[in-house]
């Protein structure tokens, strides 16, 4: 089972917080991260990464790079690099994401595209060069394992492996 790694937020890194008792109606546009707890509707347009605390409800459309949703949102959703719902979190509309993590206890309601935008890039795994080696084993003992180009290959199994040693 994979394990879930989403980065835990704290408020005071966070130059932005709408607070709880706020509400805010219009469009809003940030290139900062931006923290909501209170009641947002209207539109959100961001270049940075949207945290919508569990207090929060948001009748709006959202485009911004990463979009973490532990409370509840009417409308779509579009993140350039990932959307996380947590446990608790409600979405009601469409969302667009290449990267998309669903907790257990989550709610959505809508369809899921995940095609068109560019996935957030991973870093290169370092891979050794393939041994290029056709070491042929003592026939007379086929305990020894035979390196080919394709992998190992045992002498009493004639199963393909890795060539991992």
């Amino acid at each position: 089972m994979a394990e879930l790694r989403v980065r835990t937020i704290d408020e005071s890194e966070l130059e932005t917080v709408l607070a709880e008792d706020l509400e805010f109606d219009g469009t809003i546009e940030f290139a900062e991260p931006l923290l909501v707890k209170g009641k947002l509707s209207g539109e959100v347009h961001a270049e940075a990464d949207l945290y919508i605390a569990a207090s929060a409800e948001l009748e709006a459309d959202i485009e911004a790079a990463r979009v973490s949703v532990k409370g509840t949102v009417r409308g779509d959703i579009t993140a350039s690099e990932r959307i996380e719902l947590f446990s608790g979190a409600s979405i009601g509309g469409n969302i667009r994401t290449p990267d998309l993590i669903v907790q257990s206890g989550s709610h959505f309601s809508g369809t899921c595209k995940m095609d068109g935008l560019t996935p957030p890039e991973r870093p290169e795994q370092e891979t050794s060069p393939r041994e290029d080696t056709n070491d042929e084993k003592d026939p007379d003992n086929n305990d020894h394992p035979k390196k080919t180009k394709s992998g190992t290959k045992t002498g009493k199994t004639g199963k393909t492996g890795d060539n991992r040693t």
